[in-house]
């Protein structure tokens, strides 16, 4: 039972490292550099799916990163980021909401499902 909850709080815990990697270069991208909202979220959304690779194997898992899972991960990524990307659009172009503050909300609705397909790719239960 430790070792599940564990990996759920670690899981939670390098879900927060990756928010804030992602909206850092979503925000550098999005104000500073003045780059579309859906183009600055894809590029923060790439570079911290590739440190969740490393964390996810090393801190919350446990298993050696190999080629195979490397290459396997991007489905819960897909998944993800297509999902992300989706209640991105709708809640910026169809609700009107903040697109500062309007990635947030996808994540709440997006963490439970990358959990699961994140254990199911690297660890095979």
């Amino acid at each position: 039972m430790y070792k599940k909850y564990g990996e759920i709080f670690r899981f939670i815990i390098v879900g927060g490292i990756n928010t804030i990697n992602y909206y850092w270069v979503y925000l550098l991208l999005l104000k500073v550099l003045d780059i579309n909202y859906l183009v600055s979220h894809i590029s923060g959304f790439i570079i911290s799916f590739i440190i969740s690779f490393y964390l996810n194997c090393y801190f919350v898992y446990h298993v050696q990163p190999t080629i195979k899972k490397f290459v396997q991960f991007p489905i819960t990524q897909v998944v993800n980021m297509g999902l992300q990307t989706l209640l991105l659009y709708i809640f910026v172009q169809w609700l009107h909401l903040n697109e500062t503050f309007a990635p947030f909300i996808g994540l709440v609705i997006t963490i439970p499902i990358t959990f699961i397909l994140s254990k199911w790719i690297l660890v095979g239960k």
